[in-house]
């Protein structure tokens, strides 16, 4: 063997392991067995495990089902993990077992193994052992739930939550700075009645503010813990206050509120709460997009489109059209929505699919649920700060617009009725003229008529107008 590798064992046999890494030989077993994708669980995962870990040594400890001293050296270990110190060495590919056992077991090898030179022993030794102290009382098919609820929540909670509420600022900004904007509404992509701009932006931040809710309306199910039911729910080879301790602690280390699953048998064989939470996260996402694709059609143009909205100078937009700007942040809102849909469509397909007492597809929902929670909360962040923040109003040209709009007749309704304000939209649509003019030249109204019932700045609120 060469120097570069020690052997550790496990009920297999011998595995050669490389000489620096903290993992052991099931660990290793799992890199040659999936070799798949190349990705490896992120930062919130392993932090997730690390949490675990930590609170069931403090559990036991407590319950004296593992001695002190060695509980201790495993609590320091998890801190090291849950701070991030040891990140590299979870190699193990998100395309593994069903379970999420061959992370669990990387889990218990890494802090056995640190847990064994703090506790003054040399790495793989087994002085603290990998089942037997760090994974006591606990099984896979328990600790990977409860590690995906963690790092689920905490996502939330930590990242999610916080950027969708100062995408919501932003957007609340800016519906007080467009207030005054009145411009053309519309449906369909056709010319409606009068809008403010302020109110269209009034409507995207309550869409971010009710995606908030929706989103933190997953804590309750999300809180629940699968922790204390072992192997298949049954509680088996662990003491019955466990699984209440260790929520305890998890809610110490974490500063969120856990507990104990209602049914262990629920818990560990079904996984709806994920689909529940990330399925509040496809609705944010689609929030995100239909405000991106809004935002990029207001801003089209400069000059051949819309252009009622200015947008930021973010990048040049052409390798090839001179002093091109494209509207490059809310285009990469739009691919975030797509890619978690397709990660909604993976969730929602492996939550239903749990067998008997156990769903297999534990590590793919966290992996996908964790991805879509970053994306999220990453392109909200960038989306309020680079884009929402910057964009400025085009009030003339809105103003403009407005006065040249056929949807103006429709205010004409109460006054001179449908048919004579239908004729007036078409006759000032063939001949190049506003319906203003038409409707006075018509001898339907005054001008001072006209005036009053054809304000388009009154007609962005409900009412009658011209109606004493």
């Amino acid at each position: 063997m060469s120097e570069d590798f020690r052997i550790e064992e496990d009920s297999l046999g011998e595995m050669q392991v490389p000489a620096e890494a903290y993992w052991g030989a099931q660990t290793q077993r799992a890199v040659q067995n999936f070799p798949i994708s190349g990705i490896t669980f992120g930062r919130r995962f392993i932090r997730a495990l690390g949490v675990v870990k930590k609170s069931a040594a403090r559990a036991n400890a407590d319950l004296e089902l593992v001695p002190e001293d060695k509980a201790e050296a495993i609590i320091a270990a998890a801190d090291e993990v849950i701070a991030g110190e040891h990140d590299e060495h979870f190699p193990v590919d998100v395309f593994q077992t069903g379970s999420g056992t061959s992370s669990n077991m990387n889990a218990n090898e890494v802090i056995a193994n640190r847990a064994t030179e703090i506790y003054g022993g040399d790495m793989g030794t087994r002085e603290i052992h990998p089942n037997d102290h760090v994974n006591f009382g606990q099984s896979s098919n328990d600790v990977i739930p409860t590690a995906m609820h963690i790092a689920s929540l905490e996502a939330v909670e930590n990242d999610v939550i916080p950027a969708l509420t100062k995408l919501a600022d932003a957007l609340a900004a800016k519906e007080q700075a467009f207030d005054g904007v009145v411009k053309t509404g519309r449906t369909h992509l056709q010319d409606a009645t009068p809008v403010r701009l302020g109110q269209e932006f009034g409507g995207y931040r309550t869409q971010i503010e009710k995606g908030i809710r929706r989103v933190s309306a997953t804590r309750e199910h999300l809180s629940e813990l699968a922790l204390g039911g072992t192997a298949v729910g049954t509680g088996l080879n662990t003491h019955p206050q466990f699984p209440a301790k260790a929520a305890e602690y998890i809610s110490a280390e974490t500063g969120l509120g856990f507990r104990e699953a209602d049914n262990h048998f629920e818990a560990q064989a079904a996984h709806d709460a994920m689909s529940e939470a990330h399925g509040a996260l496809r609705t944010v996402a689609g929030s995100l997009n239909k405000i991106a694709n809004d935002l990029r059609l207001l801003a089209s143009g400069p000059r051949n489109g819309l252009g009622e909205i200015d947008q930021p100078e973010n990048q040049p937009g052409s390798s090839i059209m001179p002093g091109k700007i494209n509207p490059v942040v809310a285009e990469a809102v739009n691919q975030v929505h797509k890619q978690v849909v397709g990660n909604d469509a993976a969730v929602a397909a492996g939550a239903a699919e749990g067998q008997i007492d156990l769903n297999l597809y534990k590590p793919v929902l966290a992996h996908n649920f964790l991805q879509s929670a970053q994306l999220i909360a990453n392109s909200s962040d960038v989306f309020a700060e680079r884009f929402v923040a910057k964009l400025e109003a085009d009030e003339e040209h809105c103003e403009r617009q407005v006065e040249q709009s056929m949807a103006l007749a429709t205010a004409l309704n109460p006054t001179i009725g449908y048919d004579k304000a239908s004729k007036v939209a078409k006759k000032a649509l063939a001949e190049g003229k506003t319906v203003r003019e038409v409707v006075v030249a018509e001898g339907y109204l005054s001008e001072e008529e006209a005036d009053e019932v054809l304000d388009p700045a009154k007609m962005t609120e409900p009412g009658i107008l011209g109606d004493d």
